[in-house]
């Protein structure tokens, strides 16, 4: 996915005068040709994610649409407070993309795990969030984001399912049955796997900001299941509130709340939060029936 990101931003660069790249050290060498090409318009301010804000902050507020990149917890923690002011605050759009996610940085430890950024985000106005499940669906999202002055989070991973659904943005139906199974982003291999006997419909998604309240109430019918790749009950308040006044009931299977205080590799820890089909089958099943 992050090889996408750079020939995409890449090309956005060549093609648009409005694109502008502000990056914390992080792929700089990637695209020192287009630095070379762009001076003005590719910056690096080396590893200062809160400086990378709020300088993307000012060159929105020119007219430029910049890009921002680093690991998550980097991007969205350790800017966070600049991304409330400096973006939000000032009603400035940008784009925000990350690598790691929640734990592909596991043998770097917890400073490179960012399962609570989503969450982060939720508590500002404004912000799309995109988590593709596969790499040929970034780039029409990167192209997509270039159209607009829009806040937008794009959430890059190692983890990615078999096949693309460049048409994610509102809920899909995957597979047809009883109570609804919603999984997000790289998600949907393992929830298809844990569910290929069972009698449930499957829907994806790889935009849950904004959620799809409608595609949800259309689906749902009393019980759900939402499976994300970051904190477990991220979107417990969007759910409740696109099923408000109906009797449901939902489960939320994501990261767990516990850290988890080892490194390996990032289906380690999808293995240690209940994240791999094995891991998924059994709450699913307990819940539905």
């Amino acid at each position: 996915m992050r090889e996408t990101f750079v020939a995409t931003t890449t090309a956005l660069l060549d093609e648009d005068p409005r694109t502008a790249l502000v990056l914390a050290d992080i792929s700089a060498d990637a695209f020192e040709p287009a630095r070379r090409r762009h001076p003005d318009r590719v910056l690096n301010v080396g590893i200062r994610e809160q400086l990378m804000t709020g300088v993307a902050g000012g060159l929105a507020l020119t007219g430029l649409r910049p890009y921002l990149h680093s690991y998550a917890p980097f991007l969205v923690d350790r800017a966070y407070e600049q991304i409330k002011l400096d973006l939000g605050h000032q009603d400035a759009g940008a784009v925000l993309v990350s690598i790691g996610a929640s734990y592909d940085g596991a043998a770097e430890g917890y400073t490179h795990q960012s399962p609570g950024d989503v969450e982060l985000l939720d508590t500002l106005e404004g912000w799309t969030v995109h988590v593709p499940g596969h790499h040929d669906e970034v780039a029409q999202l990167l192209r997509d984001a270039a159209r607009h002055d829009d806040r937008v989070y794009l959430r890059l991973a190692l983890q990615e399912n078999s096949r693309a659904y460049p048409d994610g943005g509102r809920l899909r139906v995957l597979k047809r049955g009883g109570p609804l199974v919603v999984a997000v982003g790289p998600m949907l291999d393992p929830v298809l796997e844990a569910t290929r006997d069972l009698d449930v419909t499957v829907a994806y998604t790889n935009t849950p900001r904004p959620f799809d309240a409608e595609g949800l109430r259309a689906l749902a019918d009393g019980e759900v299941v939402l499976v994300e790749p970051y904190l477990s009950g991220t979107s417990a308040r969007q759910v409740a509130e696109a099923l408000g006044g109906r009797p449901h009931r939902a489960l939320h299977l994501g990261v767990g709340r516990d850290e988890v205080r080892r490194y390996g590799s990032w289906a380690d820890h999808a293995r240690a939060h209940g994240l791999d089909a094995a891991g998924l089958r059994t709450p699913i099943m307990e819940f539905l029936w």
